[in-house]
């Protein structure tokens, strides 16, 4: 179950994030309490998924689906462009990620 709560931080993480972008410097209302719902929904998700996961595995992983979703919407939704180094490196987050919840004794 902490996984899950894990999974539903990291997407919150990327709502607040993406909502952010939109909220044009917290100026479009909307946006704006999206945002500020995102994080704090985010943040108590997080909460919950410590109480068993180590909070260097957590964090990690918490903070990677952040950058892997914010990446992808950013194209997607704002035709953001990224190098090939910058995607070689969101793979090695991916990496990453796969690699602490495969290698984690929770």
């Amino acid at each position: 179950m902490s996984w899950i709560m894990l999974l539903l931080a990291g997407i919150f993480e990327v709502t607040w994030a993406i909502a952010m972008k939109y909220s044009d410097g917290f100026t479009v209302l909307i946006p704006s309490i999206i945002t500020v719902v995102g994080y704090i929904l985010s943040a108590i998700f997080l909460a919950i998924a410590l109480k068993q996961l180590p909070l260097g595995t957590a964090y990690a992983m918490w903070t990677g689906f952040g950058i892997v979703g914010t990446s992808v919407l950013g194209i997607f939704l704002f035709q953001e462009k990224l190098s090939l180094p910058q995607i070689i490196c969101v793979l090695m987050i991916i990496v990453g990620i796969i690699g602490l919840k495969l290698l984690s004794k929770e």
